[in-house]
């Protein structure tokens, strides 16, 4: 009997990437040729490798269950993604036999003998996949919660990115330019300019974000990588010189819809966080809004609202947004609640 688990739904898979310590995910399709001749190995793999609660093998088909896809940012099939401790840390795209048997092999070696090395938690990049800090002790990434399809964005450039851009899983294209940027001086602009996967404010530095969840939760932190480029004493570039980080950020809870942006002036946040330059991460450009959790109980939908940014400029940037915390029961048509506790 095989021992891989057949992924029918979302929270299924985000139930399994946190209860077994190391998952191995085989995304495929039913009219993939090379997703077919690859099946075999993988299930060996599967039979010779699989551990409870250890090293679990699943297959999810991306037709079937396009939500997760998109998530993980799967274009290309088949691609095979490793989850340790609910994060990415490795991925194999195409069906390169030898390759996924040794990512595999070495990853399994470790979770039997309990290490670690090899696989970054912070800022981790593996194939471009990103996590851009350590959660924190008992909690999990629940980003895949977010019901893209009901995201809200006001006051943001087209040129850019849209409010789904900032919940890829890939690495933002912001942070490879950053490096350039410290190294040799170049900004790599060419390269934003083809791949705007960030979001920029537009008229002003405000933006107002509503993000909707598949299921109730308890959100304890969140993630926000804001990569504006360094400025070199020689870049005479206004646009860039005129883009800053989030500084004031209002988090409003459980609200049915977006916030305009004098509706929210009106309205006492569920809570107010004052962001200083020590609080982003100098290697990620990630800063963690940590939320008071009692607070944040039985949340249906978040809304951000970025009130100004940290200097002199016109334009507040944001590249990535992830969601820590806690799942809960299922919304189907109405909301259940999760506990009784309230702030």
């Amino acid at each position: 009997m095989s021992k891989t688990v057949i992924i029918d739904s979302s929270a299924q898979f985000s139930s399994l990437i946190t209860s077994s310590r190391v998952v191995v995910t085989d995304f495929h399709a039913e009219w993939c040729g090379p997703c077919k001749q690859i099946a075999p190995a993988y299930e060996q793999l599967s039979a010779r490798l699989s551990r409870p609660n250890q090293i679990t093998f699943a297959k999810v088909d991306v037709d079937k269950q396009p939500e997760i896809a998109r998530t993980y940012g799967v274009t290309a099939m088949p691609t095979f993604m490793i989850f340790k401790n609910a994060q990415v840390v490795e991925t194999v795209k195409g069906a390169d036999p030898r390759k996924l048997n040794d990512v595999v092999q070495k990853l399994a070696a470790e979770a039997e003998s309990g290490g670690s090395s090899g696989f970054e938690t912070s800022g981790s990049s593996s194939e471009g996949l990103w996590t851009g800090a350590d959660l924190p002790r008992g909690y999990k990434d629940v980003t895949d919660q977010v019901d893209v399809r009901g995201l809200d964005l006001l006051n943001s450039d087209s040129d850019f990115g849209t409010a789904r851009t900032l919940f890829l899983r890939t690495k933002p294209s912001g942070a490879a330019n950053r490096k350039m940027l410290n190294g040799k001086g170049k900004s790599g602009a060419s390269t934003e300019e083809k791949t705007p996967d960030w979001i920029e404010s537009d008229t002003d530095e405000q933006l107002m974000l509503f993000i909707p969840f598949q299921s109730t939760l308890k959100v304890h932190t969140l993630h926000i990588t804001s990569l504006p480029p360094t400025r070199n004493a020689d870049d005479d570039n206004d646009d860039e010189e005129g883009c800053m980080r989030p500084k004031t950020i209002n988090v409003y809870s459980n609200r049915a819809h977006v916030l305009g942006f004098e509706e929210a002036e009106g309205i006492p946040a569920t809570q107010t966080i004052t962001l200083s330059p020590r609080d982003w991460d100098e290697k990620t450009g990630t800063a963690k809004l940590e939320l008071r959790f009692v607070k944040f109980q039985n949340v249906t939908s978040l809304v951000v609202f970025v009130v100004d940014g940290e200097g002199d400029g016109e334009k507040v940037r944001l590249d990535r947004l992830r969601v820590v915390g806690e799942t809960g029961e299922k919304r189907d048509g109405k909301i259940e609640k999760i506990s009784d506790e309230s702030g």
